[in-house]
């Protein structure tokens, strides 16, 4: 090897050596850069304003409510505090435990019916079909329209037009007005429930629909999977957390009936469609039940709190990604 050989071998070596030190060290330099460098203040004047205004109205009042549940207020005026009796009052009143039943009665059949359906038009929409924008618009109509503005139209439905119907079809039970019977009348409260809440579950199980990649369903028509086949090994499967995400806000929502029943019924006939939230507003608010109404809506946050843990749990591990 010649010297200018060695001189240029050392120099490439030289070089090498001081750019794997300058990487290593900028590498350490980035890193100790990232985890050291200094948060701009404009975040924490974001973020911080928004999270005590969120805690001023709706931590604080919560825990206002639970200190009035321990009280025998009437909303004005002294009051004392009387322990857990209003607690224990709760489990014998049974109109208490009538609305809570009707309450899981008609949730159950509001999510079953919402998610049946709203994943056979998602999946529906979802395929090759013609103005398929325009029947996604019609879906959705619903769902932006006021609870309490369309419920008056449907008790004008459920009250004129439907008897005359059932009068000329010689129905018996659609005859009369289902608003009026104790044993039918839940069934306008669940209908305008479905048909309004259906268009929210419809987006998001399209949404859902939008992340599977068509080459699977490319792959399975070469195997020859049928369409009953394709939905439940493939489609079902792949959007198991938006199934989970919509059975819990389904069932929340529905648990949480008020706008209908105060439309259609206003809790009759004779307190047959009283839900716990509307038990709750029409005795706390207006009937001198504060304190005792306050209890009973930390008990039903309990409870709700208690399903949608349950749900996330029990479907959540069934979920398929």
């Amino acid at each position: 090897m010649t010297s200018a050989q060695a001189t240029q071998t050392a120099h490439a070596k030289s070089a090498r050596s001081h750019k794997s030190a300058a990487n290593a060290k900028s590498a350490k330099k980035a890193k100790n850069a990232f985890s050291n460098r200094k948060v701009d203040r404009a975040f924490y004047w974001m973020a911080v304003p928004a999270a005590v205004i969120f805690a001023f109205f709706l931590y604080w009042p919560f825990i206002q409510g639970v200190g009035y549940s321990f009280t025998n207020s009437q909303g004005y005026g002294d009051y004392k505090i009387i322990g857990l009796k209003n607690y224990f009052a709760l489990f014998q009143d049974s109109r208490v435990g009538h609305a809570y039943l009707f309450s899981f009665f008609i949730a159950i059949l509001i999510t079953v019916l919402v998610n049946a359906i709203a994943l056979f038009l998602a999946v529906a929409l979802n395929g090759r079909i013609a103005f398929k924008n325009g029947f996604r618009a019609i879906y959705f109509i619903p769902y932006t329209l006021s609870v309490l503005v369309i419920g008056y139209v449907f008790k004008y439905i459920f009250m004129q037009p439907l008897p005359a119907l059932g009068q000329a079809l010689g129905i018996k039970w659609l005859s009369t007005s289902l608003l009026t019977s104790e044993t039918l009348s839940w069934i306008p409260i669940v209908f305008l429930a479905v048909w309004q809440s259906v268009a929210y579950s419809v987006l998001i199980y399209l949404a859902g629909l939008q992340t599977i990649d068509s080459e699977i369903y490319e792959a399975a028509q070469i195997d020859g999977v049928n369409a009953w086949q394709n939905f439940w090994k493939i489609t079902f499967p792949l959007i198991g957390p938006f199934f989970t995400i919509n059975l819990v806000l389904t069932m929340k929502n529905a648990l949480g009936t008020f706008d209908q029943v105060v439309a259609l019924t206003d809790g009759g006939p004779n307190s047959a469609t009283e839900t716990v939230t509307y038990l709750i507003w029409k005795g706390g608010l207006t009937g001198g039940e504060y304190a005792y109404q306050t209890a009973n809506a930390v008990l039903f946050f309990i409870v709700l709190a208690i399903i949608a843990f349950i749900q996330l749990k029990f479907f959540g591990s069934r979920e398929q990604v």
